[in-house]
């Protein structure tokens, strides 16, 4: 308990206000950065913070910034906390997970208050069964993250221009990604089997990417974002294979599977010889 704890005037503590519910339930596959895949998923508000009143006038900003924890590493996996100290350097993947340089000169996850701060697109302020939900786009976030906070994001104060960026000055290069006829077809046949009839189920028939109808319940519009396949989303899938989530050591490896799981399935797979990263599986988890 930090009551008990003689530093506790270091500490600072923060309500958890919602979480984040999306189609990528693990860490291997998600964007190392925001925005860099247009990927649909919710902020689900928590009480007492999902009062509509809190979020009035946020829906005429196009764009947020998120306070969120890393709910995934060593540290705060299963609500407790094994840090066996403080890690003043990291291996960033972008300098090829070899190099060392400090952890405030990086967005690594092991860093000491377990935060990540992120802009998103912000799509809908969705009141749902008197809840709101925050759909946005472009997070580097995965399913079940604790959110911290949620503010506006302010273009004449927060888009910088000259600046210098590091080690990382641009954007990185993305991969060519294929996908077998094997695996197309698996594909398309889960879509399939997985499309509601209108007769059954109007609130969850979507062809799309977008959010239905009026009368979602807050499980349902979290359940087509989280679990729901449709045609669209093998483009997502691939934009995120794109993005090469290998480890960096491993990036060399002709012909080894390597699974991201997405939504409702598993999808295997690897290089080839041609230098590109070849989807050959897609499977129901």
């Amino acid at each position: 308990m930090l009551d008990d704890n003689p530093l506790l005037d270091n500490y600072h503590q923060a309500p958890v206000i919602g979480y984040h519910r999306a189609p990528l339930s693990q860490k291997f596959g998600a964007p190392r950065q925001p925005n860099l895949v247009a990927l649909t998923s919710v902020i689900e508000m928590l009480a007492p913070y999902d009062t509509p009143a809190a979020f009035d006038g946020l829906d005429k900003f196009s764009h947020i910034w998120v306070s969120w924890q890393f709910h995934h590493n060593y540290r705060y996996k299963n609500n407790n906390e094994t840090s066996s100290g403080f890690r003043a350097q990291v291996r960033p993947p972008r300098l090829g997970g070899n190099q060392k340089i400090g952890v405030f000169a990086s967005r690594s996850m092991y860093r000491p208050s377990g935060l990540g701060l992120s802009v998103v697109k912000l799509e809908q302020v969705k009141i749902v069964q008197g809840r709101v939900l925050l759909i946005i786009k472009g997070a580097d976030m995965i399913d079940g993250t604790p959110i911290i906070d949620i503010k506006p994001y302010v273009a004449y104060s927060d888009a910088l221009t000259q600046t210098e960026n590091g080690f990382a000055p641009t954007a990185p290069e993305l991969l060519n990604v294929t996908v077998t006829d094997a695996a197309n077809e698996q594909f398309m046949m889960l879509v399939s089997a997985g499309e509601p009839s209108d007769a059954n189920n109007n609130d969850t028939n979507i062809k799309d990417a977008n959010i239905g109808s009026n009368s979602a319940t807050v499980a349902s519009t979290i359940h087509r974002i989280q679990n729901q396949l449709i045609a669209s989303d093998m483009s997502i899938i691939k934009e995120l294979i794109a993005q090469d989530p290998r480890p960096a050591y491993r990036r060399t490896e002709i012909a080894t599977p390597f699974v991201m799981r997405y939504k409702s399935v598993d999808v295997s797979f690897q290089l080839i010889e041609s230098g590109q990263l070849q989807i050959i599986a897609v499977v129901t988890v």
